[in-house]
């Protein structure tokens, strides 16, 4: 009956553009990282150090309830540099939400057996073969202390699931086949792929990136015919790894990364994505803001209202009810979107 009741208010949400059903909450604990991306911006915030404290997330427990919330992805910054990071899961896990963790993977290895305990799935950020990911991550052996933490949390239990999840981009491209082998060699179970996004303000970017500084991530015009044969060798060469799941996106997807850069130099339009992540998830960031997802403005702030208070105010409702996401710039390049059926189960 319970899901009968749940399915029921996730198909009321989208309709009525008011939340009664919340699948999916992101939390960014802490504010801080421990990698230097070239693509990111977060670090660069790091002495201006926020985090989500105990209270905030007890406040949030009433609201998690009242909306069904199924699973908390716990993001960041890097969220284990919050130094009650654990406490905050145990919270959540009384709750019965599930937690999946979005990591740099540097301290896996010091925090394994708690991980193993606390959180139900790891995500980690996988940018190339090992000389690639520690010139992109900025980090001296970033790669060997991933793939070290992945051993000791595969040590305590061999099921456990660890994803992988890299932004295909100017440096790395070219190494698309050396990252899904490299992945394979550290006991990644999942590999995932997406393009880069620098054209908002999500990763701590106080300001948009001016064309130069894009243009040092997005690829060039004359990198097209090469991503296009990495792609297409990519779809025969690891055709049993698109077909068993490995490869999380099917071939399709993984061309719709070609179109998106291509559309930058007038090629294509922007590939067309299906998404309805301000209807099923939220973001709170380390300060207490509240997103309707990564790349949007802010509903408001979880110290000054409820949160429940916050995503179904006459604002949030009427950003819902107002967005277009066939025409809405931001929607328009999105990078990462979600689309989640209500009758899903997380």
């Amino acid at each position: 009956m319970q899901n009968v009741l749940t399915t029921y208010k996730r198909y009321r949400t989208l309709q009525t553009h008011v939340i009664s059903a919340l699948p999916v909450v992101i939390l960014m604990p802490h504010s801080a990282c421990n990698c230097r991306c070239v693509m990111c911006d977060i670090w660069k915030g790091n002495h201006r150090l926020k985090q989500l404290t105990e209270e905030d997330i007890s406040g949030l427990l009433q609201a998690l309830r009242k909306f069904g919330t199924q699973r908390v992805l716990m993001s960041g910054g890097e969220a284990l540099l919050h130094p009650d990071f654990f406490r905050l899961c145990k919270l959540l896990k009384n709750e019965r939400i599930k937690i999946s963790l979005l990591s740099t993977g540097l301290t896996l290895k010091k925090n394994a057996a708690q991980l193993v305990q606390w959180v139900d799935d790891i995500i980690v950020s996988l940018d190339g073969d090992e000389a690639m990911h520690n010139s992109i991550r900025n980090i001296p052996n970033a790669f060997a202390k991933m793939a070290e933490g992945i051993a000791a949390i595969k040590a305590i239990d061999p099921h456990f699931k660890v994803s992988s999840r890299t932004v295909i981009q100017q440096q790395n491209f070219t190494k698309w086949p050396a990252i899904i082998d490299s992945a394979k060699k550290i006991g990644i179970d999942q590999v995932s792929f997406l393009p880069a996004d620098t054209g908002s303000t999500a990763f701590n970017r106080e300001i948009i990136w001016d064309e130069d500084r894009q243009h040092e991530i997005l690829l060039r015009q004359n990198d097209l015919p090469a991503l296009k044969n990495i792609i297409d060798d990519l779809i025969v060469q690891y055709k049993n790894d698109f077909e068993n799941g490995y490869i999380a996106e099917s071939p399709q997807k993984i061309e719709k990364i070609y179109r998106y850069y291509a559309a930058f130099y007038g090629h294509n339009e922007f590939p067309y994505k299906k998404c309805n992540a301000p209807w099923v998830s939220a973001v709170i960031e380390a300060d207490g803001t509240v997103r309707p997802c990564f790349f949007h403005k802010a509903y408001g702030n979880i110290k000054d209202e409820t949160f429940d208070t916050v995503i179904n105010s006459k604002e949030a409702v009427a950003f819902r009810k107002q967005l277009d996401m066939d025409t809405n710039e931001t929607c328009i390049k999105c990078v990462c979107y979600l689309n989640l059926k209500p009758q899903v189960k997380l």
